[in-house]
This record gives structure tokens, sequence and C-alpha cells, in this order.
């Protein structure tokens, strides 16, 4: 039992997990203490208007990046050392970045009456739009040069800038909400990570390869080429999970009212909250670490180690989570959301089955299997709106967390089959790989 865990506890996942402890406590803490502040000041129905514009505008900065970062992070971790091929991904990154980001940004300023109708359900809240639109070139870059130091494998950096964003968030969200209220948050929701470009910026001009950084001369075609699988891959999945999660809103706010989807709304930012740890390590690690790794046997213990370390410790918090959730409720947020309650089972279950998924969904990017995360994406969104949308007519909000952990165990199932050979074939996969050399 000790030699097992002395081999877990020299895992880089667990060296990742332990480097980005004090960030992920931060973010949480941030989490929290906004959450708090912010139901407190706007309420159920508030909070709601800024799970619809969050949703939104996740889908516009993706365009606004080109989602090319998951590529950007790839192809970097895989050839760190050759400063011709990462000098010409980031400077064919940049330019995508700078393009789509400007295109995006003038489509939102001309429509923004349009968003403000069709996403907040008023006009007067146009402003806000506008200044997104404004503000979404920043965003851009920031997410880009964070991807260019994930996929370098500079942690340390990578924390700083999380503990940092996860600040200013909270002072922004904070502090607009109690001046301005529901508008405040809006705005606070759509401009932090901009803020949060410059001190991402001060941070990597101070490292070796953004100063070898040969931008003018090194845009290729090749690495737009590249680059353009996960351009598609990033945008339906921008267009799936957000605006399943907008339909499934709006299907609550029709068959029930606008405090029962603030209600929903609630539980997902505490779902987002308590994943943190498990999403922001496996972010920093999981996507370079496959892109490394080209032997099957090499990669199918790296996803079983993966499991083990993960799933254990997430099924205890599940459950205790669950137990107390009506102290959670009351520390978080205030008596109007008590009826939350009832969402935790099957919420806490999507949870767990998501993490499931996730950990084998994300072969797809790390080796561009483009076809099949988008069918299995396109897919999976059908399925969680049809499953929330029929469900909350005849129970309400609950419908929409039943929805929500009946599709990821659908989703689960399927990878499991697809990917069958590779996880359960051990055998056959030595026979295959028994004269290469594991990594």
């Amino acid at each position: 039992m000790l030699a097992v865990l002395k081999r877990i506890v020299r895992k880089d996942l667990v060296r990742v997990f332990s480097l980005t402890a004090m960030s992920t406590m931060v973010r949480m803490i941030a989490g929290f203490v906004s959450v708090k502040i912010i139901s407190g000041l706007i309420g159920p129905s508030g909070i709601a208007l800024v799970g619809q514009l969050t949703n939104f505008s996740s889908i516009v900065l993706t365009v606004s990046t080109g989602g090319i970062n998951s590529g950007v992070t790839k192809y970097i971790s895989e050839n760190p050392g050759s400063r011709t091929h990462t000098s010409q991904i980031l400077s064919t990154a940049f330019c995508i970045a700078a393009l789509m980001s400007l295109l995006a940004g003038a489509v939102i300023i001309t429509g923004s009456g349009f968003f403000s109708r069709i996403i907040l359900h008023d006009p007067r809240y146009s402003s806000v739009i506008t200044i997104f639109g404004f503000t979404i070139i920043f965003y851009a870059f920031n997410a880009l040069l964070l991807s260019a130091i994930n996929g370098y494998k500079e942690f340390n950096k990578y924390v700083v800038v999380n503990i940092i964003s996860s600040l200013v968030g909270l002072m922004f969200s904070a502090s607009l909400a109690y001046f301005y209220g529901v508008y405040g948050a809006l705005l606070s929701a759509i401009t932090f990570e901009s803020v949060v470009f410059l001190i991402t910026l001060y941070i990597a001009v101070r490292s070796p390869w953004f100063r070898s950084w040969k931008f003018r001369s090194n845009f290729s075609f090749p690495a737009l080429r590249k680059l353009s699988n996960f351009s598609l891959m990033a945008v339906v999945s921008a267009a799936t999970v957000p605006v399943a999660q907008i339909i499934i809103r709006n299907t609550i706010i029709r068959e029930a009212s606008l405090n029962d989807a603030g209600l929903w709304d609630g539980m997902n930012k505490i779902s987002t909250m308590y994943l943190l740890i498990i999403t922001t390590s496996l972010g920093i690690y999981y996507l370079p670490r496959l892109s490394e790794l080209k032997n099957p046997l090499a990669l199918r213990r790296e996803i079983l180690s993966t499991y083990k370390i993960i799933l254990p410790p997430l099924l205890l918090l599940s459950i205790g989570l669950y137990f107390f959730r009506d102290l959670i409720i009351v520390t978080l947020f205030n008596p109007a959301f008590h009826e939350m309650n009832r969402l935790f089972a099957f919420q806490l279950t999507g949870d767990f089955l998501k993490i499931c998924s996730w950990i084998l969904s994300f072969q797809m990017l790390a080796k561009s299997m483009t076809k099949l995360y988008v069918v299995t994406e396109i897919a999976g969104c059908i399925l969680y709106v049809t499953l929330a949308t029929v469900s909350i007519r005849f129970l309400g909000n609950v419908g929409a967390t039943i929805g929500y952990a009946a599709c990821y165990l659908v989703y689960f199932i399927s990878l499991l089959i697809i990917f069958r050979k590779l996880i359960f074939y051990r055998y056959a996969a030595k026979q295959r790989t028994s004269a290469e050399r594991i990594p």
C-alpha cells in the first residue's frame, strides 16, 4: 500500500495538483465570496441574467480567438525546443486572434441592441454588449498568451496569472454589483478578463520564448492548416454547451419562472467552483501530456492512472456536498435560494459522469480527432437539450439536472465504446507496441 502511494505521489499529475493548489484555493474562495455578494445584491433573477450573458460571451470569445487555444498548447508542447516551429505557431495564432476578435467586436457593437433583447430580454443593457465588443480583443490576446505559457509548461507563471485573475474578478464583480446592481454584475462578467491581459503580458514578456518570438517573419500557412482543425473543434464546443444552457434556461423561464432559472444557475455555479481543482489541474497538465504520448500502451496507462487519482476523491466530495447541501446554500447564497437543495442529487451525479467522460474525451483534442469530436459534441448537445426540455415540462428546474445527468451517462458509455480497444484490450496494445519504446 505504501509503495502504491509513493508511486502516485511521484506522478506528474499529482505534482501539478500540488502546484496549482494555492491558485485553485484562491479561485474557489474568490468564487464563493463573489457568489455570496452578487446573489445577495441581485437575487436569483439577476443570477439568471448573468448566466445568460456568460453563456453568450463564451461563444463570442471562442470565435474571437479563432478557437485555436488548444491547438497552440498542443503544438508547442510537442516541440517546445524548436524555435522556428513554435514561432510559426505563435505568429499565426496571433494573426488569427487579431483578425477574428476585430470582426467579432464589430458584429457585437453593431448588433448590441439586438443581442441585448435576445440574450438579456431587455434593450437597456445594450451598452454592456457594446463595451464587450470594444474589449474583446484584449481577451483574445490574453487567452493566446495563456495557451503558450501552458504549452511551454511554465506552470508557476500559469498559476500566478490564475490567482491574479481570480482576485481581479472578485473585485470587479463585488464593486460593480454593489454600485450598479444587475448592470454592474453584467459589466463585470465580460470585462475583467480583458484587464487581466495586462498582467499576463507583463509575465509573458519575461519568458525566453517570448523574447525569441519573431512575429513578422514567421506567419505560416502550414501552421494555419494545423490550427484550423482546432478552430472547428473549439467553435463546435462553443456552439454546443453555452447554446444548450441558453435554450434550457429560457425553457425554465417559460415553463416555470425567472427565479427558478436563477436557482438552476446557482447550482451550476456550485458545480463550477467545486470542480475547479480538477478542471484547472487537468487543463494545465493533461492536454500537453496526452499530446506528447505516441505509444498506445503509454496513453492507456496515463488515462487509467488519471482515473485512479481523480475519481475516488471526487466521489467522496460529491457525497459530502449532497449531505451538507443546506449548509452550503445558506453559506454561499441566502434564504431565497433554499429550494436549490432539490437540484443537488442529479447535478452532482452529472458532474461525476462529466469528469469521467472528460478524461476520455480529451484524447480527441490531443490527437486532433476533429470529425469524432464534432459528431460527439453535437450529438451530446442535442441529447442534453432534448432530455432537459422534456423533463422541465413535467418537473420544472429539477428536470434540467435530470437531463444533465442522463446526457453524461450516455456520453460516457459512448466514449467507452469508442475507445474500448485502447482502454480494455491491454494485451493487444502490448503486442502492437512491443517493438516501440514507451515514453
